[in-house]
């Protein structure tokens, strides 16, 4: 019953977004959205402008960021990945421009996982929010766009990334209050 649920949530997806697929300038954008989510680019580059803007805030923001995206590239592509070894979707058409091909299993999607986890982290305290969490959807669409997942493992790979990203601000809060002077173990009161 359920993997119906989701066979037909992700027919009905792919068939909303093969409206687009082919267009030049959806082409461009999802496509480039894909391969700047590589590996977490956009968010490393993200980050440091974010700490390029200066200040303890920036900087401990943009650190955080960093290292809760490495240490959530591992728990997802490794762990939680190998647990579910679900296939990509079958149908792998030529691409019209260059795309890194995975080998790991399709869910969740590594690249909603990272763009989400990366989007909370970064909009703690900025007013650029916005901007973090609009990438973080388009760069999550993008994967459903270029059918390297399926709808159903970037909705997962949401879910997954923001509760990271909760996770990460509870366990590296910013600064801010009582609970951002001191150590880890403080932040926990």
């Amino acid at each position: 019953m359920l993997r119906s649920l989701v066979h037909t949530f992700d027919d009905r997806v792919d068939a909303l977004v093969g409206r687009l697929r082919g267009r030049k300038a959806a082409d461009r954008v999802f496509y480039t959205a894909s391969a700047l989510g590589d590996f977490g680019l956009i968010w490393v580059v993200y980050a440091l402008l974010r700490a390029l803007r200066g200040g303890k805030t920036n900087e401990r923001a943009a650190l955080r960021a960093i290292a809760a995206t490495g240490i959530e590239s591992v728990l997802v592509n490794v762990l939680l990945k190998a647990v579910f070894s679900r296939t990509r979707p079958l149908e792998q058409p030529d691409h019209p421009l260059p795309l890194r091909q995975p080998l790991s299993s399709s869910f969740p999607s590594g690249h909603a996982t990272a763009a989400f986890c990366a989007a909370t982290l970064l909009s703690d305290g900025d007013p650029l929010a916005p901007v973090y969490f609009a990438t973080a959807a388009v760069v999550a669409a993008s994967r459903v766009y270029v059918r390297i997942h399926h709808a159903s493992d970037v909705a997962g790979g949401v879910v997954v990334g923001l509760v990271l990203g909760q996770v990460g601000k509870r366990l590296a809060p910013m600064g801010r209050g009582r609970r951002g002077r001191g150590t880890l173990a403080r932040s926990w009161r």
